[in-house]
């Protein structure tokens, strides 16, 4: 079963910063049991939180990307979380917003913040421009693949240093050195050439460790020809080359930094309450010292009565008691202390397979050791990414702890809101939301937003002629600023594809009934993405219509302006002309998986990104190679407006399924026999294709009638220029731009279209 939406209004958000192993567990946990009226919100730069455990055995080949990294879209998903794929940069007190970098700011009632640590770099001399630092753990899987193609382009000639010999120095050491030798063996390599430096201030390797722990692991890297050198520190790092306080110098291709945790610099800014090394204070209960509608956990958190080191354990251990406080604190209720443990296991891996575990003085070793930690680590992750599937048919009421005084009466207010006047929001609200904004100003506008009337006035420029057009939808994703970037960019298609400049749009907006800052913030998120696009394509916000209901939705009424005989229309293929695709395709089947949290996160971040694509350049493009006929690629799906052009046109069609553009995800959903609700309407139009039967023996062929958000441009071109206009596209920034078919004359037959399979 699908989750239902929660009907309850929104009375107070819950921000999480970031996709750490308290979050992960403060996510899940409130999707199994969720507060009613409370909005929860993760802000996250990585659609993939990586786990900590894993890391080695990934870099060693033992486990895939999806193995180690915890899907932060289908767990958000499951908590009916609203997931901003953004970074923060700050925290505005005065009016509790989250400041992040490339969005509007978002409030909150009660904010987490779990974002983990990344080493200290900044007093060594060059190392910021020439280490790769090892956290934040998901930049470092970038830089892995980029190392590990160097080397093999080497042919193993390399050699590698890495600062840092406590365990997570040590086992990376040896991880990636099991996988270099492993790789270039396939190649049929000597990995001889391979030297692997390790450096530390301290006496000894695994400082924290005992000392057997510490005498086995320094037998392996003396097996494994490791140079070890101890009570080095670096003091300054230059192109291929590191040099310690001892004045030793060493040439080095790569420098990997694990030494010890560094915190951001944004909570100390904001005016949290840090330690002498800048991670955020916190009492037992995990609560901010200084502001106590803050927590935080994980590295970026100092329990000041309770010093423990930076290590993931910590992390996944305070993920229950974290969210039992969040809970808490959103009910107004006294937070509940929580003691760390003192003692803890720690299993260390030798990168092939073989794992030492210690626990205080004991220690044992072995490769049933790693078996061990390996049914360890995929336990703890298949909780995250094996998600039970719910059913919640019960109306759940509002929480009790949520009702305050004044939040009573607003409540009260919410529940007795009439139907009349279109259930319009209330003016105050719509100002407010109004305010914030800054529409492009044209001259043509007479009347708009700068002075509000009954209606706005516009001129129509001699010589041009107007085109209208007007797309609405209800929110398929839980972010309001992305989903009014998609929303306008599919309305702005019509326009673009007609070959007109659009010139003015009036919005239509549905927002859920709740707290007037809540609606007000939803509705200004929405309409700041709309305006991101809008001022991109010089297109003035001028008014429009606003109202409450159950669910949100955005829409838009657009004008545009086209020179009368330069009209393109749908009906102007011509035999011989190459049918061209500006996008590809899938965004129906893969939002569908997404809802029913199927969806790899990475496919719905892949999808928006083209979905936030606008397809204005495309059609100057198009245009500029005189193309004969255009439409953009919507709800129909790419052969229901196929089938739209080649009728007017009286021509036929050759469709090449192996060349159409599919979008990352796409192919494996439908597989998995996951569509579109819209999809068995647009297979009605089967009947338009000739060899239908042969077709649908092709596992692609119904991504054909996938009906399409934002979708791309499809056009006719003709056939001597499509070459030159496809390389074009793909330099304008539309890399998937493709010739996906061609046009015939007209035949006998009554099915235009053929699928050359």
């Amino acid at each position: 079963m699908i989750m239902k939406a929660d009907s309850t209004p929104i009375i107070k958000d819950l921000v999480l910063v970031g996709g750490g192993h308290s979050h992960v567990t403060v996510l899940k946990r409130f999707g199994m049991k969720p507060i009613p009226g409370v909005r929860i919100t993760l802000i996250c730069r990585d659609m993939h939180a990586p786990y900590s455990g894993m890391l080695p055995g990934f870099i060693a080949g033992h486990y895939d990307y999806d193995e180690a990294h915890i899907d932060l879209g289908p767990l958000s998903r499951f908590a009916n979380a609203r997931f901003y794929h953004d970074e923060v940069v700050g925290i505005d007190h005065a009016n509790q917003q989250v400041l992040c970098k490339n969005r509007p700011a978002v409030p909150f009632d009660v904010l987490s913040i779990n974002i983990g640590s990344a080493p200290t770099i900044k007093h060594v001399s060059g190392a910021s421009d020439n280490v790769v630092p090892v956290k934040p753990i998901d930049g470092f899987v970038t830089h892995w693949d980029q190392l590990r193609a160097r080397v093999l382009e080497q042919h193993g000639k390399a050699k590698i240093g890495i600062v840092g010999a406590g365990a997570g120095g040590v086992e990376l050491l040896l991880a990636v050195q099991y996988r270099l030798g492993q790789l270039l063996q396939e190649k049929g390599e000597d990995s001889n050439g391979l030297e692997f430096h390790l450096f530390t201030d301290t006496d000894v390797i695994l400082p924290t460790h005992n000392t057997r722990v510490r005498k086995k692991f320094e037998r392996v890297l003396s097996e494994r020809n490791v140079h070890v050198h101890v009570h080095e520190l670096v003091d300054h790092v230059g192109p291929g080359n590191l040099k310690t306080k001892s004045g030793q110098s060493f040439g080095l291709d790569e420098i990997l930094w694990v030494t010890n945790a560094g915190a951001a610099e944004w909570p100390g800014q904001s005016g949290l309450d840090v330690d002498g090394k800048g991670f955020i204070a916190v009492n037992e209960s995990l609560q901010s010292m200084s502001h106590e509608n803050i927590f935080a956990a994980g590295d970026i958190a100092s329990v000041l009565n309770h010093p423990r080191p930076k290590s993931g354990v910590f992390a996944v251990r305070q993920g229950k008691p974290l969210e039992r406080n969040l809970r808490r604190a959103l009910l107004g209720k006294i937070l509940i202390p929580f003691t760390p443990q003192s003692k803890f296991l720690s299993l260390i891996s030798t990168g092939d397979q073989y794992a030492v575990a210690s626990r205080s003085f004991w220690t044992v070793e072995g490769k049933w050791v790693w078996r061990w930690k390996d049914w360890i680590d995929r336990r703890f992750m298949d909780k995250y990414n094996d998600l039970p599937e719910m059913d919640t048919d019960e109306e759940p009421e509002l929480a009790r702890g949520l009702a305050n005084a004044n939040v009573i009466k607003e409540i009260s207010a919410i529940a007795m809101r009439c139907g009349g006047c279109g259930s319009k929001v209330g003016a105050s609200a719509l100002s407010r939301a109004i305010s914030v904004l800054e529409p492009v100003e044209r001259d043509d506008v007479l009347i708009g937003l700068h002075a509000p009337d009954d209606a706005a006035v516009v001129e129509v420029p001699p010589g041009k002629v107007m085109v209208h057009t007007v797309d609405s939808f209800r929110t398929f994703i839980n972010d309001p600023y992305v989903f009014g970037q998609v929303t306008a960019n599919h309305a702005l298609g019509d326009i673009y594809a007609m070959g007109g400049e659009p010139q003015t749009a009036l919005a239509i907006a549905v927002v859920p009934f709740g707290l007037e800052d809540k609606v007000v913030t939803d509705l200004s998120l929405m309409l700041a993405g709309a305006l991101a696009v809008f001022k991109e394509a010089n297109t003035a916000l001028v008014g429009g219509h606003t109202s409450e209901g159950d669910e949100l939705t955005l829409g838009f009424s657009l004008n545009g302006l086209v020179d009368r005989d330069r009209i393109m229309r749908k009906g102007g293929m011509m035999p011989g002309d190459k049918l061209i695709v500006t996008k590809p395709i899938g965004t129906g089947t893969l939002f569908a998986a997404d809802m029913r949290q199927k969806a790899k996160g990475r496919w719905i971040e892949n999808a928006l990104a083209f979905m936030v694509q606008s397809n204005l350049e495309g059609a100057k493009c198009l245009f500029a190679h005189n193309a004969t006929a255009c439409t953009d690629v919507t709800g129909f799906g790419l052969l229901g407006h196929l089938v739209e052009m080649a009728k007017p046109s009286e021509v036929d069609v050759e469709l090449d399924l192996n060349a159409i553009p599919i979008l990352d995800g796409a192919l494996e959903m439908v597989e998995a026999g996951i569509f579109s609700s819209l999809q068995p309407q647009n297979i009605r139009l089967r009947r338009a294709v000739r060899n239908g039967e042969e077709a649908a023996q092709d596992s692609r062929y119904p991504l054909i009638y996938d009906p399409q958000t934002a979708g791309g441009l499809l056009a006719s071109v003709p056939g001597e220029l499509a070459e030159g206009c496809v390389a074009e596209l793909k330099k304008l920034g539309y890399p998937h731009t493709a010739i996906i078919g061609e046009i015939t004359p007209q035949s006998d037959h009554l099915e235009p279209i053929v699928i050359k399979i």
